[in-house]
């Protein structure tokens, strides 16, 4: 897997969208042909992702909300759903 850098600007895939699944009463990551079951730290991440904050801004932001380094698991995270094409980087 090639690893996202903190200096990337993710984006959500076009045809992808976060919503809410009423049935498993948990945040999702639809698109097209499938769907991505998140947890409230997935969610948090993807709420981020705006096509202009980069990585290391996410990481910066939900640090602060969660009082610790969370650097390398945002990109972690991101970079897994780059490899499903599921998030782009500008």
């Amino acid at each position: 897997m090639r690893m996202l850098s903190s200096e990337a600007v993710p984006s959500l895939w076009r045809l992808a969208r976060l919503d809410f699944d009423p049935v498993r009463n948990r945040p999702v990551l639809l698109y097209p042909e499938g769907a991505v079951l998140l947890n409230d730290t997935g969610k948090a991440i993807l709420e981020l992702v705006d096509g202009r904050r980069t990585i290391g801004e996410i990481a910066g932001i939900l640090g602060e909300r969660y009082r610790t380094d969370v650097t390398a698991d945002v990109a972690e995270y991101l970079s897994n759903l780059a490899e499903r094409e599921l998030i782009r980087d500008h």
